[in-house]
């Protein structure tokens, strides 16, 4: 099965929690604090993997996790890192934040990996808060928690050539017969459902990629049929080998063929339109075919064509010699995304935090501030202090008075209540 697009939750591991403890030795007075600091959170790492050609392993993974770090200890002793979880995947493929729409990552050569989650950053011990002013502190964090995203995995098929056309006019039989691929290939009207991979070898040492991609419909390019999946593959390529049956045998006019391809592939990309193409003739053996080649080329003149029989395998060495040699000319600028840049610019002034009110109610948000809350410890004194300094330093208790806020209200953060008061 051929799976090239999914969606994915990917959620990093917390950090380890920072250890409150005192140094408590026999004949050494004021041992002083040495809980050490809990170790990071298992990032997500997605990394590409030669050997793969679909998204199928990860088709029934809802949900893919991180190990939390190893908390903190007694003694100055620092948790351990969780080891990290590296997804492999296929080259040519596409992470998108479906919170932000923003590509992430664009995964192409062997072993390019990119960290989709961070994990959190294990919490401080107390040894860490050890001031001059403050040489016992009775405080310590919990671990930060790790990144959760939700991802559109879409795999963009990597080839030097891809042969594109209607269904049934016998571009699966060209790639059986110029490569080691062994595609579907029926007798009756048949269409490609999947994007099938071949290597071509020539005489002369050259070898190229070819791609058998699904069979093109009118419409695609609004989504009908298999549509997007199809010029999505074809963004990938260096050349657009276009087969043409110019046997007609199913009452198919050649000239109109071509035309239909071309009208959805301009509608679709500027950039896959001006491809470098060439006109790949097929079922020159059948009694029509030479009357509707000659009707094409006064249709199309300055089209470059190369005729061949894919049935009887005639004309094959000259077309795999002819595009092994286009590959040579083009550039290697077919990676490239059609899509637009994006920049994000974020400010230093922006406020850490949003306030609502939702009935009686005062309502906090923020990630500054959410990761804040989580990292507490609220079972120790000196760190609820902490916690209520930093709110204060970032504006909080400022911004609810300016609001309207009474001592004695309600504000909620990550769904607990705490009383508005000095």
């Amino acid at each position: 099965m051929f799976v090239d697009e999914l969606t994915i939750k990917v959620m990093a591991g917390k950090g380890g929690d920072g250890c409150t403890s005192f140094r408590r030795e026999k004949y050494v007075a004021m041992g002083g604090p040495d809980g050490g600091n809990g170790g990071a959170g298992a990032s997500i790492i997605f990394k590409v993997d030669k050997g793969l050609k679909t998204l199928i392993d990860l088709r029934y993974k809802k949900i893919i996790k991180g190990e939390k770090g190893e908390n903190g200890k007694g003694a100055n002793r620092q948790g351990a890192n969780a080891q990290d979880v590296i997804i492999k995947v296929p080259e040519g493929t596409t992470i998108v934040d479906l919170d932000t729409n923003l590509v992430i990552a664009d995964l192409v050569g062997a072993n390019t990996e990119v960290v989709v989650c961070k994990g959190g950053r294990g919490g401080r011990g107390n040894a860490a808060f050890k001031t001059h002013s403050t040489p016992a502190p009775r405080i310590s964090e919990l671990g930060e928690p790790g990144e959760f995203k939700v991802l559109k995995l879409e795999l963009k098929m990597l080839a030097d050539v891809g042969l594109v056309g209607l269904p049934s006019v016998g571009k699966s039989t060209i790639l059986a017969n110029i490569s080691e691929a062994e595609p579907k290939i029926a007798s009756y009207h048949f269409t490609t459902l999947e994007p099938n991979l071949g290597v071509v070898n020539l005489k002369d040492g050259r070898s190229f990629v070819m791609a058998d991609l699904p069979g093109l419909i009118e419409g695609a390019s609004e989504g009908v049929g298999l549509g997007h999946k199809f010029l999505r593959h074809a963004m990938r390529t260096k050349v657009i080998a276009h087969v043409i049956d110019m046997g007609a045998i199913e009452e198919r006019n050649p000239i109109n063929d071509y035309l239909v391809i071309r009208k959805e592939i301009l509608k679709y990309s500027d950039k896959l339109a001006n491809k470098k193409e060439i006109i790949i003739a097929n079922k020159m053996d059948l009694p029509s075919a030479k009357d509707n080649l000659e009707e094409f080329k006064k249709s199309f003149p300055t089209q470059e064509i190369i005729e061949i029989s894919a049935l009887n395998e005639k004309g094959l060495d000259k077309l795999i010699k002819r595009l092994a040699d286009i590959l040579e000319e083009v550039q290697d600028d077919y990676l490239e995304e059609e899509e637009e840049s994006h920049v994000v610019y974020k400010f230093k002034n922006e406020r850490p935090f949003t306030i609502t009110k939702e009935g009686d109610i005062w309502v906090l948000e923020g990630k500054e501030l959410e990761k804040l809350f989580k990292m507490t410890r609220f079972n120790e004194d000196e760190s609820v202090v902490r916690f209520a300094r930093k709110l204060k330093g970032m504006g909080v208790e400022e911004e609810l008075e300016r609001l309207g806020a009474k001592r004695g209200d309600s504000v909620a953060i990550c769904d607990y209540i705490f009383e508005f008061k000095e």
